[in-house]
């Protein structure tokens, strides 16, 4: 674990910060070269990508502040609310760009689940860097394990230097596989939102999956049987199956722009 990268004029620069900024960028990169295909510019993912930026942050800390309030910002100084050097949930993340999207497209009168479509694939792969950000950080750590790849954080961490799972690295594979998936299908893609649908359902479950080697949770739902990322992940996959079936039965998204 080594969270700060450098220093630059006695200003410390984080290894999560560069990671997550190459996440976006690598991100938005692909979805503009993945527009034309459907019909759109790609100026138009490179505008839409401010809007994603604040709205992925602002979610991502909202839902953490709200989730562990009491146990880490009910008796700390407001300010402390804004340090989001970690302390980030992603499903929060997704929320506020979700939100920001919408509000955009309208904005912007673009299609708004075919933008969605564009934009899927890369989902994961900016993901990919945030869970290696996470590993640098020490933050969302995996549970105790004898396996021959645990890895040992430092004895001043959480996991007072005992072998654990490096659940972000799992992580971090599956969504660069998801990714792959992803780009695969969108020329594939029967109606606009199909794609933007699969994520959804896809990475409920990719979640769920590695939720189970996590250990850094405090609480848990439904009587310790899951953790809050599986509590989220089951109204995400109810609302990627949901989407499946509103926009195939659309007659306007039946027919997405040839790729």
């Amino acid at each position: 674990m080594c969270s700060v990268a450098f220093e630059i004029f006695g200003f410390q620069i984080y290894w999560y910060g560069i990671l997550a900024a190459a996440g976006f960028l690598f991100a938005f990169g692909t979805a503009s070269r993945r527009a034309p295909k459907a019909g759109l510019k790609g100026e138009d993912v490179f505008n839409l990508a401010p809007w994603i930026i604040i709205g992925t942050v602002i979610g991502a800390r909202s839902l953490y502040v709200i989730t562990f309030w009491d146990t880490e910002f009910a008796n700390q100084p407001f300010t402390h609310i804004f340090n989001v050097r970690s302390g980030l949930v992603y499903y929060g993340g997704l929320m506020g760009a979700s939100l920001a999207t919408m509000l955009y497209t309208r904005k912007a009168k673009l299609p708004l689940w075919r933008l969605a479509d564009v934009i899927a694939p890369s989902i994961p792969l900016g993901h990919a860097f945030g869970r290696v950000g996470c590993f640098m950080t020490g933050c969302c750590y995996g549970r105790p394990t004898e396996l021959p790849w645990a890895v040992h954080f430092p004895k001043a961490h959480w996991t007072n230097g005992i072998g654990v799972h490096p659940v972000q690295l799992y992580e971090s594979a599956l969504n660069l596989l998801f990714y792959a998936f992803l780009a695969w299908f969108f020329r594939r893609r029967k109606f606009d939102g199909q794609v933007f649908a699969i994520y959804l359902l896809g990475y409920a479950i990719l979640r769920a999956f590695t939720e189970s080697f996590r250990g850094d949770y405090t609480q848990h739902y439904l009587g310790g049987l899951l953790t809050p990322g599986q509590t989220v992940g089951i109204i995400v996959f109810a609302l990627g199956a949901a989407l499946w079936f509103w926009r195939s039965r659309m007659r306007n998204g039946a027919k997405p722009a040839a790729a």
